[in-house]
């Protein structure tokens, strides 16, 4: 299939759009979005869903995904994806669909290229049903913290609830817990027949300093190359304290990508 070859260019940049194609196939219903194209799908490609996806192409390209954006009521309620293809797509859609409440111009993409260079804390492990009303709250305060609104506000939380209950069933949410706190949590936001992307990675502010980041990304890295994938994930660049934990577990930068949040 030509739209998998054109993801398997950029196992890493396009992980979050591959894992949905490898499973539910490319028709909209399925995919939970469109797949955009100016021509060639190896050369220009674009998800549009949730989030807004520019995957390839030239500047031409990034306007043709505009125009084709702006032709519909907004879907989306953020774009993200490489820099380079965000500055010229968001140029264009920024007087209809903007302000921006916020626009993050500099955020390392980042793969294990080796091997960890940190022993991953045994004290990590896959949640189950049983922890998610512990998680839960957890889960909240990172998703507040990293991008600004409550899941909880307009439905008191239920279709968050229901995105992390499909996680725990994939087995793909990891944390450390002391009694029913957690100390440390991520999870395995996309998962492709090869790349897996952390996000979600959060340490009990009480607790922060004292290695927990380091370990807990480490083991949830473990689990990813024990499926035969390669960890990834992306960072604010103003976020000195994380990018430290993931040069740490050995982590390196691989691209560069922007996220403009609309709503």
């Amino acid at each position: 299939m030509s739209v998998l070859r054109a993801l398997d260019a950029d196992p890493v940049g396009t992980a979050m759009v591959a894992a949905r194609v490898e499973a539910h196939g490319v028709e909209p219903r399925s995919l939970g979005g469109q797949l955009w194209s100016a021509g060639d799908v190896t050369t220009s490609l674009c998800f549009s869903g949730a989030n807004l996806i520019p995957l390839r192409g030239s500047s031409s390209d990034m306007h043709y995904f505009a125009d084709r954006a702006l032709s519909a009521p907004r879907a989306c309620s953020s774009i993200v994806g490489h820099a380079e293809y965000i500055e010229p797509l968001w140029a264009t859609l920024e007087p209809t669909w903007g302000p921006a409440r916020e626009v993050r111009d500099n955020q390392p993409l980042m793969a294990l290229q080796h091997d960890l260079l940190v022993t991953p804390d045994p004290h990590v492990r896959m949640v189950t049903f049983d922890d998610l009303d512990s998680y839960l709250p957890a889960a909240v305060e990172m998703f507040i913290g990293e991008v600004g609104v409550d899941p909880c506000a307009g439905d008191g939380g239920r279709a968050y609830r229901r995105r992390l209950e499909s996680l725990v069933s994939a087995h793909r949410v990891f944390a450390r817990f002391d009694g029913r706190d957690v100390v440390f949590k991520a999870e395995i936001g996309s998962l492709s027949r090869r790349v897996g992307q952390i996000q979600g990675v959060w340490v009990d502010p009480d607790l922060r300093g004292h290695g927990y980041g380091v370990g807990g990304t480490a083991a949830v890295a473990q689990a990813i190359l024990d499926n035969g994938r390669l960890p990834s994930l992306y960072v604010n660049d103003f976020n000195g304290r994380a990018r430290n934990v993931y040069n740490s577990v050995g982590f390196s930068q691989v691209g560069t990508f922007a996220t403009v949040l609309i709503d």
